[in-house]
């Protein structure tokens, strides 16, 4: 069995999107959501899904508690979703190759710290692209350089912040949870 931390420090819809695709799986089970800020509604989702949510103070865990509560609860994988942190260096060092994030552009560009949400679709719509997407990439000690699992692009037409928005929210929705699960069962 395979058995999931979700980490996220904002609203959490990629959060239930992936527990409620893997709420009946046979291998796959999301365990716990943490999250950085006590407020983000990723945990009242996580609760509201039945799955543990613990809020964690990024600048006071230590990586050995934050390793000993992986522990407690037989983490196997961890998934980021919104997180907005760069995850500790002895974390990603014990499960190398085992942490999963997206990220809403084609990286490696609008990557790195300070790239995430608005600002990216804002950056690409400033840059002029032509084209933008979603990464889901292996986490390593840098912002968005890991290893890409996948990537998809969509066309960038007369698109505002908003509406590049909504249709990156619709790759994330119908792509991470599946490629969560190809790169677990190695199908990818």
């Amino acid at each position: 069995m395979y058995r999931l931390a979700l980490f996220a420090s904002g609203s959490g819809t990629n959060i239930q999107n992936i527990c409620e695709y893997f709420e009946n799986h046979s291998l796959i089970q999301p365990v716990v959501v943490f999250s950085d800020r006590k407020e983000a509604y990723a945990l009242t989702r996580a609760k509201n899904l039945g799955v543990k949510s613990v809020y964690f103070n990024y600048h006071s865990t230590t990586p050995d508690i934050m390793i000993k509560m992986l522990k407690e609860n037989k983490i196997t994988h961890i998934v980021l979703a919104g997180f907005l942190r760069l995850v500790q260096n002895e974390i990603v060092k014990l499960f190398n190759d085992k942490i999963i994030n997206i990220h809403p552009s084609l990286l490696p560009k609008f990557g790195g710290k300070g790239f995430y949400g608005e600002m990216v679709h804002r950056s690409v719509i400033e840059s002029n692209e032509t084209e933008s997407g979603i990464t889901i990439h292996l986490v390593n000690e840098k912002y968005d350089e890991g290893r890409i699992l996948f990537q998809k692009s969509i066309s960038v037409m007369d698109d505002d912040v908003g509406s590049l928005s909504s249709k990156i929210h619709d790759l994330e929705y119908k792509y991470y949870p599946q490629i969560i699960e190809k790169y677990l069962l190695n199908q990818l």
